[in-house]
């Protein structure tokens, strides 16, 4: 290949790149995400989650075990263990599916009545009484609970899996999430506009993306 069409091809190579990565929400926060940064995709995230929870407990989860659930609680603002909001509730669908895609089986707990349901919050197993969260899952073979915590758009996620019957964590997924527009929505936010203190938009949004100015 001559110099002249290394030179034309390397551009192109170049934008391709840009291109694959732009959208990943791992650049977020960072001096890239105005031009590759992206939204957190919660069905990867979820799914990720899932991964790692499966892959740690020592003795092994079983698959396939209708009588030995698992159950998939509803995630809760680590301020307040009684708080949720659509993120948490969202989220927990999203890991319920990474768990049903590896052969385990998972209870629908939204059916059983030994839970704290309340209305517009879900199902709430993170609760100071652990004998109550106990006697609520008897069969269970483990139990997932979560909390995140916010500050500003970081969000703090923290998922365990526990077992029931000795209040064991058997295994953990932590991440720090730059969120996105999308994902504060969920959590009842929004990017904050304009100057001064704003208590109804109190996020600050990151830099425009210089790829969604060119290509969109």
């Amino acid at each position: 290949m001559t110099r002249m069409g290394r030179h034309v091809l390397l551009p192109g190579f170049l934008l391709a790149a840009l291109l694959v990565l732009c959208g990943c929400s791992r650049f977020n926060g960072t001096r890239l995400e105005p031009v590759l940064g992206g939204d957190i995709d919660l069905v990867a995230l979820g799914d990720r989650v899932a991964e790692t929870l499966v892959s740690r407990p020592v003795p092994p989860l079983i698959p396939q075990q209708p009588d030995q659930p698992i159950l998939v609680a509803t995630l809760v603002n680590n301020d307040d263990l009684n708080d949720t909001s659509n993120f948490g509730r969202s989220f927990q669908n999203n890991i319920t599916a990474g768990f049903v895609k590896r052969g385990y089986a998972v209870r629908e707990i939204k059916l059983r009545r030994e839970l704290l349901v309340q209305m517009y919050k879900g199902e709430l197993m993170l609760t100071r009484d652990i004998q109550e969260l106990a006697a609520a899952t008897q069969r269970a073979q483990a139990v997932v609970v979560g909390t995140y915590t916010l500050a500003n758009r970081v969000m703090y996620l923290s998922v365990r899996l526990v077992s029931p019957r000795n209040q064991a964590i058997r295994a953990v997924y932590e991440d720090k999430l730059y969120l996105d527009d999308n994902n504060l929505r969920l959590l009842g936010l929004k990017f904050k506009h304009g100057t001064g203190d704003d208590p109804i938009n109190p996020v600050l949004p990151p830099s425009p993306s210089v790829l969604d100015t060119i290509l969109y």
